[in-house]
């Protein structure tokens, strides 16, 4: 396939006026055109000839199957619509209200700190305190 470029190339290049070498001296050396190393190299012939198979057969370099770029669009519109959502929830809330969420927030962020003291607590006052829980369970279902 390659090759088959190369000759339609050649072809090409009959149409196109070449100098007239016969009046030149004879003596002087030919001008040969120079090959072009990235064309010439292994990798980069396979590459041009995948590239046409594919284009031959209408697939793109970059084509996906269809399925796929439905869902990929799905998601990035979902995504759109939910951040639109969060703004547009920020922008209605009135002064009072933003407020009012600070406040809340300070407030839990007030109630978490003892929260973690009592788990720095060693294992044996926790096990202690359940024992103590179950115990009192126990007994009050004996009552019963």
């Amino acid at each position: 396939m390659y090759s088959e470029i190369q000759r339609e190339r050649a072809d090409i290049g009959g149409l196109m006026a070449r100098p007239e070498y016969r009046e030149w001296n004879p003596e002087l050396i030919k001008p040969k055109k120079l090959l072009n190393p990235v064309k010439a190299s292994r990798s980069h012939q396979e590459l041009h000839r995948e590239l046409l198979m594919n284009h031959r057969r209408g697939l793109g370099v970059d084509s996906k199957p269809e399925l796929q770029r439905v869902l990929e669009h799905r998601r990035r519109n979902q995504l759109i619509k939910k951040k639109k959502e969060e703004l547009e929830a920020k922008r209605l809330q009135c002064p009072f209200e933003q407020e009012l969420l600070r406040r809340q927030q300070r407030l839990n962020q007030l109630e978490k700190p003892p929260e973690k003291e009592e788990d720095h607590a060693p294992e044996f006052i926790k096990v202690r305190e359940n024992l103590r829980r179950i115990t009192t369970l126990t007994s009050e279902e004996r009552a019963l």
